[in-house]
C-alpha cells in the first residue's frame, strides 16, 4: 500500500517518457515495420484503440470503406496489383464476419492479405458478450494460418510471421484477431528482425534430374501445350515464363487467373482456356501429347469433366503447393517447386542445351483452329426482336451497344494499358476475352469463389496501389449494386478508379443458364422494376451523383466511344452506365462437367 503525503516535496525534474506502449501502438508499429503504407478499416468498439493509435502514424493512411467486405476486397485489390501483403482491419462480432467473404475469396485465389480483428476482452470471450463472436473458429478453414492473441508481448512476433506466412510459398489470407484488453495493455515491445517457424518451408526447389525430364518430354512431343495459371504472377515468373515459351516455341494457355502472365498479344498465346475460354485454347489442350502445366490447381472450370481434360496428353505439374498435385487431376510428372525457380532452372539448362523442335505442323494446326473460331460478337436475332430492348431504345434496336464491343473499344481507347479489375457474371468473361492483357497484375478478378461486389472495392485498392496508372472495374449491374457504397470510398479518399456498368437489368449469367437448360424461365432474374419495365432500375447515374461522383448513361452505339472517352479524361472516379442487351451469351461455353467435345461456341 502507498502513502501519500501532502508535505512531499516538489519533483524539481520532468518524469522520465515512458518507454512502453499500448498494444494497439506496439500493433501500428509492427505494421509499419513490415512498409504498410494503407489499410482498409471500418472502426467499431472493439477495434477503437487500434485506430486511435493509427492516427498517430505518419506512413500508415487509413482508407475508410463503407462496408468491411469494401474494405477486404479493396486489401485484395492492393495485394494483386502491387504484389504487396494487402492490410484490412474490422470491429468484433459483424465487422469480423463481413469480412469472411472476401477473406474466402482471397483463400481460393491465393491473395496476400493480413486481416486483423478487434474482440470482446478475454474475460468475456465465449460468453455471449455484445458483439462477440469466435471469427479465429469461423475462418479457420479459409485461411492459411491465423492467430488469436492472449498475450500483449506476443504482438511484434505475431505481425512479423503473419505478414511473413501471407506473402510467401504459395500466397493467403492471415487472421490476427485482438482482443481489447490485449489493445489496452502495456508492455515495451521487442521487434525480431526474422521469422523462424519450424516445419514452414515455403519455397520447395525442383532439383536438376526432374527439370532435365521436362526437357526430354518436349523433345519427344509433337503436340505440346503450356497451361499457366496465377501461379506465375504470385511468384513474378512472368519473364523467365517468356524466355522458355520462346526458347521452345510451345504454345500457351493460360487460366483466368493467370491472364497477363504471357503476352496475349504473342503469336504463341491461346489465351486462356475453359468453362468460357477460348475455343482453340480448348482444342489445342485436348489435342496435346504433352501438357505442362505450371503454376496451377486443374479447377473445375477449366478441366470440366477432369478425366476428360487432356486426356491421351501426358501430364507434368509443376506447383509450390504439395496440396494441389494428383488432388483434381492425375499426372504424370508431379514437381513440388517455387515456379520461378523452376522456370529460371529450366532456361539456364536450355541454355547448355537449346530444344531443337519447333513444331511447325502444331503451330498450323493451331493457327487453323484460331482462325475457325476467334472471339468475336455480333447483334443477334433476340436481341433485335426483343420487344425489351426496342422499349429502351425508343423503338430501335440497332443502335443497341453489344457488351463485347464496349470492352473492346475500351482496350482500344486505353491502348490496352489499364489495369481491369471486375465484378462476377458474364462480364467478367466478356473482360477476359475482350480486352488484351500483355502484363502480370493486369487483370483483376475473383476467379475462385466468383465473389459478386467485387470489382469495384477491388478497383479502389488496386488504384491506390498504382496511382499513376487507368484503373477501371468492369462490372454488372447486379455485381456492382452490391458495394455501391463504395462510391464513398472513391470520392471521399479521392480515388480516381472508374466503374464501366454493363447494364442489362438482369442477373446475366443465370439468364444465360436458364435460356441454355431450363427453357428460358425467369427464376427471380429480372433485376428491374417489373411494374415500369420501360425505365432503367436502379438509376446508376442519381446514385452516383448523390455520392458526389461524375456518371453519365449511354443507350446508343453511336455516343459510346465518346462517352467511354470522357471517362478516361475524368481525373475524377466515374462511373459510365452503359445499357446492353440481356439476351447476349456467353460464348464459347462448355457446360460444368461437360468435356470440349460438347462446347458451344457458335
Amino acid at each position: 500500500m502507498s502513502t501519500i503525503h501532502k508535505n512531499a516535496p516538489k519533483a524539481t525534474t520532468a518524469p522520465a517518457a515512458r518507454t512502453d506502449l499500448l498494444g494497439s501502438e506496439i500493433l501500428v508499429a509492427a505494421l509499419e515495420r513490415e512498409g504498410v503504407e494503407a489499410i482498409f478499416a471500418y472502426p467499431g468498439g472493439a477495434s477503437l484503440e487500434i485506430h486511435q493509435a493509427l492516427t498517430r502514424s505518419k506512413p500508415i493512411h487509413v482508407y475508410l470503406p463503407r462496408h468491411e467486405q469494401g474494405g477486404v476486397f479493396a486489401a485484395e485489390g492492393y495485394a494483386r496489383a502491387s504484389g504487396k501483403v494487402g492490410v484490412c482491419m474490422a470491429t468484433s462480432g459483424p465487422g469480423a464476419t463481413n469480412l469472411v467473404t472476401g477473406i474466402a475469396d482471397a483463400y481460393m485465389d491465393s491473395v496476400p492479405i493480413v486481416a486483423i480483428t478487434g474482440q470482446v476482452p478475454q474475460s468475456m470471450i465465449g460468453k455471449g458478450a455484445f458483439q462477440e463472436t469466435d471469427i479465429y473458429g469461423m475462418t479457420l478453414p479459409v485461411v492459411k494460418h491465423s492467430y488469436l492473441v492472449t498475450d500483449v508481448h506476443d504482438l511484434p512476433r505475431i505481425v512479423k510471421e503473419a505478414f511473413h506466412i501471407a506473402g510467401t510459398g504459395r500466397p493467403g489470407p492471415v487472421l490476427i484477431d485482438v482482443p481489447k484488453n490485449v489493445q489496452q495493455s502495456r508492455a515495451q515491445p521487442v521487434f525480431p528482425d526474422t521469422v523462424n517457424l519450424r516445419g514452414y518451408h515455403p519455397e520447395p526447389r525442383a532439383d536438376d534430374a526432374a527439370l532435365t525430364e521436362i526437357l526430354d518430354l518436349i523433345e519427344r512431343a509433337e503436340r505440346p501445350v503450356l497451361y499457366a495459371g496465377g501461379g506465375i504472377i504470385s511468384s513474378s515468373a512472368a519473364g523467365e515464363l517468356r524466355r522458355f515459351v520462346e526458347a521452345t516455341q510451345i504454345p500457351v494457355a493460360t487460366t483466368i487467373m493467370g491472364c497477363g502472365a504471357f503476352p496475349e498479344t504473342h503469336p504463341l498465346s491461346l489465351k486462356w482456356l475453359g468453362m468460357h475460354g477460348a475455343a482453340y485454347a480448348n482444342w489445342a489442350v485436348a489435342g496435346a501429347d504433352l501438357l505442362l502445366a505450371f503454376g496451377v490447381r486443374f479447377d473445375d472450370r477449366v478441366t470440366g469433366k477432369v478425366d476428360k481434360f487432356c486426356e491421351h496428353g501426358t501430364i507434368v505439374h509443376v506447383d509450390i503447393d504439395a496440396s494441389e498435385i494428383n488432388k483434381n487431376r492425375r499426372v504424370h510428372l508431379p514437381i513440388v517447386s517455387d515456379i520461378h525457380h523452376a522456370l529460371r532452372r529450366l532456361n539456364e539448362l536450355l541454355a547448355g542445351r537449346p530444344v531443337q523442335k519447333r513444331f511447325h505442323g502444331w503451330h498450323a494446326q493451331v493457327a487453323e483452329w484460331k482462325a475457325k473460331a476467334p472471339f468475336s460478337y455480333k447483334v443477334n436475332a433476340d436481341t433485335l426482336k426483343s420487344q425489351h430492348i426496342r422499349d429502351l431504345m425508343g423503338g430501335d434496336a440497332s443502335q443497341v451497344i453489344l457488351p463485347q464491343e464496349a470492352i473492346a473499344v475500351l482496350h482500344e481507347l486505353t491502348g490496352g494499358e489499364a489495369v481491369i479489375t471486375t465484378g462476377v457474371g458474364q462480364h467478367q468473361m466478356w473482360a477476359g476475352q475482350f480486352y488484351q492483357f500483355r502484363q502480370p497484375r493486369q487483370f483483376i478478378t475473383s476467379a475462385g469463389l466468383g465473389s459478386m461486389g467485387f470489382g469495384y472495392p477491388a478497383a479502389l485498392g488496386a488504384k491506390v496501389a498504382c496511382p499513376d496508372r487507368q484503373v477501371i472495374d468492369i462490372d454488372g449491374d447486379g455485381s456492382f449494386l452490391m458495394n455501391v457504397q463504395e462510391l464513398a470510398m472513391a470520392h471521399i479518399e479521392g480515388i480516381a478508379a472508374k466503374a464501366v456498368v454493363l447494364n442489362n437489368q438482369h442477373l446475366g449469367m443465370v439468364v444465360q443458364w436458364e435460356d441454355r437448360f431450363y427453357e428460358g424461365n425467369r427464376g427471380q432474374t429480372y433485376l428491374g422494376d417489373i411494374e415500369n419495365a420501360r425505365q432503367i432500375y436502379p438509376d446508376f447515374v442519381t446514385i452516383a451523383k448523390g455520392f458526389n461522383v461524375p456518371a453519365e448513361r449511354v443507350v446508343f452505339k453511336r455516343d459510346l466511344r465518346a462517352a467511354l472517352q470522357r471517362m478516361l479524361d475524368s481525373s475524377e472516379p466515374y462511373l459510365l452506365d452503359i445499357i446492353t442487351p440481356y439476351t447476349e451469351h456467353v460464348l464459347p461455353f462448355i457446360p460444368a462437367g461437360k468435356t470440349v467435345k460438347e462446347m458451344i461456341w457458335e
